[in-house]
């Protein structure tokens, strides 16, 4: 589809030429253009609006894109201390590392898990799946496993689920599920940053284990080892492409 388009007269749009090549979604190469770390022709852009014409030069970071004619799809179960991002200064392990050798692609990561959580999280070279499974308007459930240090009272669950808000952000959850006095399931549709380690943190609760083990109609496998990787099935592409939760 990203080959023929390209062949039209009119030329693809930047943003979404480097997601079909696999960069992030349109929202990411967006950021990524307008802080000036494109260049098309040898030229720094930074407009959203310049169309890429057959035998255009698109670059990211100093590295050629080409439109993948193989779309890729990877569940991944993320270990702690492994970063999701592509590349990292201070050269911390990065996720991408445990499976490139296998998939010689651009894959990116669809969604965030932090430093510090574990668990499962989609690599693709599909901006398209990106923006259907991670685009806030999908309302994607994830399932997390919150262990902590101290037992968690129920009333300030309800009221995560009623929606807290902590310097000015709303946060909420959409369900919860107790396992023990120490330990639940959160369900969430649109996850903001650290929203669920804050929540905790604000109520003096220390977050000693945060584990994702579900993500849309997908869970993570219990036998699938930290570090370990698979292929998305098509009828599990299909089903978050759909929005099933």
């Amino acid at each position: 589809m990203a080959d023929k388009e390209i062949e039209d007269k009119e030329g693809l749009r930047l943003q979404v030429y480097m997601a079909r090549c696999g960069a992030g979604s349109r929202r990411a190469c967006e950021k990524y253009i307008s802080e000036g770390q494109v260049r098309v022709n040898g030229q720094v852009v930074t407009e959203m609006g310049i169309k890429v014409m057959p035998g255009d030069t698109v670059e990211y970071r100093g590295r050629k894109l080409y439109p993948d004619k193989k779309k890729i799809y990877i569940a991944f179960n993320k270990p702690v201390k492994v970063l999701c991002t592509s590349d990292d200064p201070e050269g911390r392990d990065l996720a991408i590392n445990y499976f490139k050798d296998s998939f010689p692609y651009r894959l990116h990561n669809v969604g965030r898990l932090d430093y510090m959580s574990s668990g499962l999280i989609f690599y693709t070279n599909d901006g398209d799946f990106t923006k259907a499974v991670a685009h806030p308007s999908a309302q994607t459930e994830k399932e997390y496993i919150v262990e902590t240090s101290k037992p968690i009272p129920e009333e300030i669950l309800i009221q995560f689920t009623k929606g807290f808000v902590i310097e000015g952000v709303k946060y909420r959850i959409k369900k919860y599920y107790i396992k023990s006095a120490t330990k639940v399931h959160l369900i969430l549709v649109e996850g903001k940053n650290r929203e669920i380690r804050r929540f905790f943190q604000y109520h003096k609760l220390k977050v000693k284990k945060l584990h994702r083990i579900r993500i849309g109609s997908v869970r993570l496998d219990p036998a699938m080892p930290s570090g370990g990787f698979r292929l998305l099935t098509q009828k599990e592409i299909d089903s978050l492409m759909k929005g099933d939760k």
